[in-house]
């Protein structure tokens, strides 16, 4: 017989894990509970019966009652916020479900849940039972033993991290035997516990390995060579043992019983489908209600399952048994006939959801192998495309201007389907952008929503194709399996748009979804389609050109220096800097060395002459191999172009992302820098346009604001920075503001919106902490109504946990009510800063569809290339020279009425630079 698995769950670890995993999917069920820690909660433990098949389980708790540790120090755990509502009112839920799963709940008044699962542990050590401690806390690992290990649920992934014996000394640097002793010196803000001043995260396993133990270097602290380890031992070193007693678990709690009172004999299926189904878990309910159904009366297996027969050894398991090709609903079409047979039952159907499997992840070439398709119910079905007598078939089905089209990243799957002459007609509905506006901040791949929303673990993709070096191509495994897959993907995702659906409407995010992003994808997937032209011999001559300046610098450097040295290593500069030639050295890395950060050669560079040229050293490197020496690499041999790729779900703001290259990094403020954008040419018969948005960040203050005196500025096209001047710097209308008060006068327009301080604009602007607050001052009684839009933004965001865009866009703003200081100021920063930066997200992305859609309808050939920012790039044809730069001015002045004008200007030339 296999030896016992004995699993203990920390309830309250778990529960705050689970709590913060669904904070902002606002789950509730018809009670109006916030089921979210509750999911969150279940997910973990069906995870853990279904894959690691525990034969004894217990969860322990925390109660409400003082326990030793604030009797020996009244300041334990005393900064700790109160639990969340959310949290308490779980607590009760999720301990009627242990009971239904028959799984028990421990315990004690006087100690921690900590230390009744280490009492248990304890017992266990030595012993023929394999022992795992579910839990995200470290000091757990003090009880690490041969047969006794931590199971660490994963942070942003399903799964756990078990950690033995090996992983406690790659985690602290010493062996469980001294964790305590570490924790000790390092103290633990969370508990209010203190370390010992001077000794690190670093040093303290170094120290502890070197005198051997906790009491030795307490013994022989007079002797300790280092002042500040010496003297923060000699400082209250009961104080240090205090603390060794509140970081060590105990291990001798009485009355909490052995492992055989654990021993687990099964979930009680029929009344947990019914509270399942009160929680509003459909998969659940559906699993547990249909093994409550096959089980004969009073046998129930671990895993829910009829005695004797097979279990389903899948995570989240449904009764749909996707595996078995003779129960599940998936269907393979490889004919001329079945697929004209699919089409015509299909016809009519509203919405259909599609999914394209591929040769690997490049849209713009890999070959098509088939289409999965379902349209609802629990059937799917595959449809094996390579030949185009089959694509021309399909082609009907995304016909239909009046039918919803789903797919999970829409993008790749039309821009696949564009090259094949296939492009749907209809309105699109991407999963994985309506998760991405439900919740920014949630994984948003289709197996982690499925997870989340579904409680379904879809097949994994290495499961078909493998992973690494073995990893092969979807071509070379047999049809019937990636059918099965590609099947369930579809059948998936239409799952997924059923739940997102109504999450939008309630959310008040269709608009942002149907006007916005939806529309949007299409556009996309064109420009990443047309790519950029680039000049390749001038990239090349100015690769040259960098590594001579490159070596020039070097030679200045080493001459600065008395010394050569390597230039990429920061040890080495660092003794240079700090050590040979005395510079005041500031911050350390983590890792003991001088930091020569950028922040930190800046702050040197205006005393010293070597860091201002390793600062140049570093620019001209960068743009070497980030820009000048990669982008020849990445051009597509096929059309000589480079392809970019715009992703819509990256930025909480809403703001596009570009990667493979990205283009909106192309460097602008320097000269060198600015040389890039002249290899961005156009292809001969066109010239590049260029289109940027006029301080439109500044616009949309105004308008969120509603500020008279600055919507007053923009509606009389006054020079906005010029009219911030005269109001903080007192000067009369008819007086002239010169460059340095216009400088300064912007570094306040953009800084005080968001949330600068007075000690942060004077650092900006070179003077004292007082002037920076009596600009500030001057500044809110120009534009008083800016204040009041940031203080009601704060407290709205406190009320609701969320802050949103003129346009409806959501992000939440969780830190927003944290008792640390510098994490709440910095979420009231992006409280602030987020509808402001969102809206003006929003309103260039309107811009974009309205400019696709009346490039369309005129039967122009220029085209829209690139999005960076607050700019849009064109390639334009020469014989509309006269037409399209007034159309793009007029479509993006016009793409949102926000109450006050908006402003483009427009450049057209040969090349970026010049357009620009």
């Amino acid at each position: 017989m296999s030896r016992p698995r004995f699993f203990l769950l920390d309830g309250m670890a778990l529960i705050y894990r689970a709590h913060f995993a669904f904070v902002n999917a606002n789950l509730r069920n018809a009670e109006g509970l916030n089921t979210g820690p509750v999911l969150g909660f279940v997910n973990t433990l069906v995870r853990l019966m279904d894959v690691e098949k525990p034969t004894h389980i217990v969860v322990a708790w925390d109660t409400h009652a003082p326990t030793f540790r604030h009797e020996m120090d009244v300041l334990y755990k005393a900064q700790r916020p109160p639990m969340p509502d959310e949290i308490r009112h779980a607590i009760p839920v999720i301990k009627e479900m242990l009971s239904l799963m028959r799984v028990p709940s421990i315990e004690q008044d006087g100690v921690e849940a900590d230390d009744v699962l280490g009492t248990l542990a304890w017992q266990a050590r030595g012993k023929d039972v394999d022992v795992f401690m579910v839990t995200p806390d470290k000091d757990y690992m003090q009880l690490v033993c041969d047969n006794v290990s931590m199971m660490k649920p994963r942070l942003k992934e399903e799964g756990f991290d078990v950690i033995g014996r090996q992983g406690v000394i790659d985690y602290f640097g010493v062996p469980p035997e001294h964790v305590v002793d570490v924790l000790t010196l390092i103290g633990d803000s969370s508990d209010n516990v203190p370390g010992v001043p001077g000794i690190g995260k670093k040093g303290a396993p170094e120290l502890i390995s070197q005198y051997g133990s906790l009491d030795k270097m307490i013994e022989v602290a007079a002797d300790i060579p280092q002042k500040r380890v010496r003297e923060g031992l000699l400082a209250d070193p009961e104080r240090i043992l205090l603390s060794r007693r509140l970081v060590t678990i105990k291990t001798d709690v009485s009355g909490v019983g052995g492992m055989d009172d654990y021993e687990w004999s099964g979930v009680d299926s029929a009344p947990l489908a019914q509270f399942f189904g009160r929680m509003g878990f459909k998969t659940l309910t559906r699993r547990y209600t249909e093994t409550a159904r096959e089980a004969p009366a009073g046998q129930v297996d671990l895993f829910g399952a009829p005695t004797g027969g097979e279990s389903d050894a899948g995570l989240f398991s449904s009764v749909w048994a996707r595996h078995d090709p003779e129960t599940s609903n998936y269907t393979l079409i490889t004919t001329a006939s079945e697929v004209e047979a699919l089409v015509s039952r299909l016809a009519s159907a509203p919405v259909l959801c599609f999914d394209t499997e591929t040769t690997g992840v490049d849209a713009l070439e890999a070959d098509i192998l088939g289409v999965s398709l379902c349209v609802g119910g629990s059937e799917a079905w595959y449809v094996s495309a390579e030949d185009a007598a089959i694509r021309e078939l399909l082609k009907p089905l995304f016909l239909n201007v009046d039918r919803v089209y789903v797919a999970h990243n829409a993008k790749y799957d039309i821009m696949i389907l564009n090259r094949y002459g296939i492009h749907p007609a209809g309105k699109i509905f991407d999963t994985m952008i309506a998760a991405y506006l439900v919740d920014p901040g949630q994984q948003l791949s289709m197996d982690a929503l499925s997870r989340r929303y579904l409680e379904y673990d879809p097949i994994p993709i290495e499961k078909l194709i493998g992973s690494g070096r073995q990893q092969k191509s979807l071509r070379e495994v047999p049809i019937e399996d990636v059918a099965t897959y590609a099947a369930e993907d579809a059948w998936v995702t239409f799952r997924l748009y059923e739940w997102l659906l109504p999450l939008l409407e309630k959310d008040d995010l269709m608009s942002i979804a149907h006007d916005i992003e939806f529309p949007l994808i299409e556009v996309l997937a064109k420009m990443e389609t047309w790519g950029i032209k680039i000049d390749l011999a001038r990239l090349h001559a100015f690769s040259g050109e960098l590594g001579q300046d490159m070596i020039a610098l070097e030679t200045q450097i080493f001459e600065e220096a008395g010394a050569q040295f390597n230039l990429n290593s920061p040890a080495q500069l660092g003794e240079i800097l700090f050590k040979k030639m005395g510079i005041p050295s500031g911050k350390k890395t983590a890792t003991g060395q001088f930091s020569t950060s950028e922040d930190v050669l800046q702050g040197l560079a205006t005393q010293y002459k070597l860091p201002s040229l390793i600062l140049d050293f570093r620019s001209l490197s960068k743009l070497k191999s980030t820009y000048v020496d990669a982008l020849p690499k990445q051009v597509l041999a096929s059309d000589q172009r480079v392809h970019t790729s715009f992703n819509q779900a990256v930025a909480a703001t809403g703001r596009l992302a570009s990667s493979n290259p990205n283009l909106q990094n192309i460097p602008i403020r320097t000269e060198k820098g600015r040389e890039i954008r002249k290899a961005f040419i156009a292809e001969e018969g066109f010239k590049l346009l260029s289109a940027d948005y006029s301080q439109i960040e500044l616009r949309v203050i105004a308008a969120i604001s509603g500020d008279v005196n600055m919507k007053a500025a923009f509606e009389l096209d006054e020079d906005i920075h010029a009219a911030t001047a005269r109001a903080i710097f007192n000067l009369e209308l008819g007086d002239e503001v010169d460059r340095e008060a216009r400088r300064k006068a912007k570094e306040v327009n953009f800084g005080i919106p968001y949330g600068v301080s007075a000690f942060g604009l004077a650092g900006r602007l070179g003077i004292s902490n007082s002037e920076g607050k009596a600009i500030i001052e001057a500044y809110f009684e120009r534009f008083p109504s800016i204040r009041t839009y940031m203080d009601n933004t704060i407290v709205f965001a406190r009320d609701n946990g969320y802050v949103k865009t003129l346009g409806g866009r959501r992000r939440y703003i969780k830190d927003i009510s944290a008792s640390n200081v510098n994490a709440r100021q910095f979420a009231e920063r992006t409280a602030i800063n987020t509808p402001i930066q969102g809206t003006a997200a929003d309103l260039i992305k309107l811009a974009m569809i309205r400019l696709d859609a009346r490039f369309k309808a005129e039967g122009l050939r220029s085209r829209m290339l690139l999005q960076v920012h607050d700019e849009l790039v064109f390639e334009v044809a020469e014989s509309e020279l006269d037409q399209v730069p007034v159309i793009v001015k007029q479509e993006m002045e016009a793409a949102m009425d926000i109450g006050v004008p908006l402003k483009a200007e427009v450049g057209v030339a040969d090349n970026w630079l010049d357009a620009h």
